[in-house]
């Protein structure tokens, strides 16, 4: 290989990346923990480099220009592959050994990380897991847990956050359900179907009518405080049922309800102490975990 044809900094490959996939400079900083105006000039700088105009800018938002497209494909590359040596360096450590504590939800704590960890102790078995299976968050600065996956960004200063994926969920009931209650053709024939509630019932009820739909307290003839309780009720076929498609499809016995309503959408977030710059058992658990759960 001629190394003399690669004419460009890794760093600032990397700061095109995470600003092509987080859309914006800033979210691209907070990301990578770095001054909007540093990862700026380093994006900047890449388009010198290459003799190539990368992004659009239009307003706040970065939109990537058709050599931005093009070039995205092999830098995601090497973004895998940079994450790759860094999972393999780290297994090289003596200090991997021990346990990682994770919070999550109930429901990605039974359908999802198993298989997760799984995968992560046959990569590295030397390290421990704990799930912390709870809609409440834990808190790391506290450390109740090492890491946290959750739904919103923290505004703890002490915390790091990288944002995974931004999630879609449906409504999704058995075919047994359908049959009895439905046909559901739109979102006026639901407004006598019995749905099942979790954690805050009025606060859902205020979304799903914000989003079309006319439900009152009466539509919730089931429901829990327990995330995973409440999938188990629209499993047996108590109502309908809210689920990241993600999850639900690993039951292909469901059906999606009203399969053009909008989805419901949130972020998915990792959050760690700081430690985790200084940590190489939770740093090997936090890389490989905002890889296997984009």
């Amino acid at each position: 290989m001629d190394w003399r044809t690669v004419r460009f900094d890794w760093n600032r490959a990397r700061a095109f990346l995470v600003t092509a996939e987080e859309g914006s400079l800033s979210a691209a900083a907070r990301a990578l923990g770095l001054a909007q105006p540093t990862l700026s000039r380093q994006v900047e700088a890449l388009e010198q480099e290459l003799g190539v105009t990368l992004f659009e800018r239009a307003g706040r938002r970065m939109q990537l220009t058709a050599s931005g497209h093009e070039l995205l494909v092999h830098v995601r590359d090497m973004g895998a592959a940079a994450s790759r040596f860094s999972l393999t360096a780290f297994g090289q450590n003596d200090d991997m050994a021990g346990k990682i504590t994770i919070s999550v939800g109930e429901v990605s704590a039974t359908l999802e990380m198993p298989s997760l960890i799984k995968k992560l102790q046959a990569k590295e078995p030397r390290i421990a897991i704990e799930i912390v299976a709870t809609s409440e968050s834990s808190n790391l600065s506290r450390r109740e847990a090492d890491l946290a996956i959750r739904n919103y960004r923290p505004t703890d200063p002490d915390l790091i956050a990288r944002k995974i994926r931004v999630a879609k969920a449906h409504m999704y009931a058995t075919p047994e359900f359908v049959a009895k209650h439905g046909p559901f053709n739109t979102v006026d024939d639901l407004r006598n179907v019995p749905f099942i509630g979790f954690s805050d019932v009025a606060r859902m009820i205020d979304y799903l009518n914000a989003k079309g739909l006319s439900l009152t307290q009466a539509n919730f003839t089931c429901m829990s405080e327990n995330f995973m309780v409440a999938w188990t009720m629209t499993l047996q076929g108590l109502g309908i049922g809210i689920q990241e498609e993600r999850l639900a499809a690993g039951y292909p016995e469901l059906v999606q309800v009203l399969t053009d309503f909008p989805p419901i959408e949130f972020d998915i977030w990792l959050v760690a102490h700081r430690e985790l710059h200084h940590n190489p058992r939770l740093r090997f658990v936090f890389d490989f975990l905002a890889e296997a759960l984009k």
